[in-house]
């Protein structure tokens, strides 16, 4: 399905609606057409006739429109289910590849950041069960999506750990991201009902030739996970 479909579709109906409300001028408009109308049998069977096929073209393009639309969200559907990991909402591990190969065999831009994140919930999953062990990983996924608005992607990389890649990345920008991270995490855990949510996390950034590709910067920051807590 290409957008070049609706916008031919939509010529179409344009182009009908335009035919029939000229038609329609016509007859309104020209009273010896309404007279021969009323007088020729033969005339009035024309008229008739192009008037149903007027009325089935118009049946015919709507169902075309609605066959479109129909497509349109099988599609989105379709696109949300291969990039998007189905337990947390976020971009699952095959959209943070695609993320990643963009930047493979290349000098790695100095405005790229990286940030990994564990997720402490095996120790949820022993107690309560996977159930709660699940419902755990959504809510965090919630709360990284929304501190993450208009500041880097962030994807499930598998299991409990996360990614946060900065593409056009600054100190502020990961500071500010990590700020709005432990903000609502907190007001999360402040609720006496929630079990709480509880985090470690790595930062790689400008780190000169400890991470030369984007891969040296993932794992390094992956490698720093267990020296901060959220």
């Amino acid at each position: 399905m290409k957008k070049s479909d609706f916008i031919y579709k939509t010529i179409q109906l344009i182009l009908f609606i335009l035919l029939a409300i000229t038609c329609l001028c016509i007859v309104l408009f020209d009273a010896n057409m309404r007279s021969l109308i009323a007088s020729d049998p033969g005339i009035r069977l024309i008229y008739a006739l192009l008037g149903g096929i007027l009325g089935l073209s118009f049946i015919f393009i709507c169902f075309d429109f609605s066959f479109l639309s129909s497509c349109k969200k099988d599609y989105t559907q379709l696109d949300h289910a291969v990039y998007s990991d189905p337990l947390s909402g976020l971009a699952n591990r095959f959209s943070c590849d695609n993320m990643i190969e963009k930047y493979l065999d290349k000098p790695l831009p100095e405005c790229l950041g990286c940030i990994m994140f564990d997720l402490k919930v095996n120790e949820i999953n022993r107690l309560y069960g996977h159930i709660h062990g699940n419902h755990h990983i959504r809510e965090f996924a919630d709360l990284l999506k929304m501190a993450s608005t208009d500041l880097c992607f962030v994807g499930r990389n598998g299991g409990n750990k996360f990614l946060a890649l900065f593409e056009e990345g600054s100190q502020e920008k990961i500071d500010q991201f990590l700020s709005r991270l432990r903000q609502r995490v907190q007001a999360y855990n402040d609720f006496p009902e929630n079990l709480p949510i509880e985090y470690y996390y790595g930062v790689a950034f400008q780190e000169g030739d400890a991470a030369k590709t984007i891969t040296d910067l993932i794992a390094l920051s992956n490698k720093r996970i267990s020296s901060q807590t959220g």
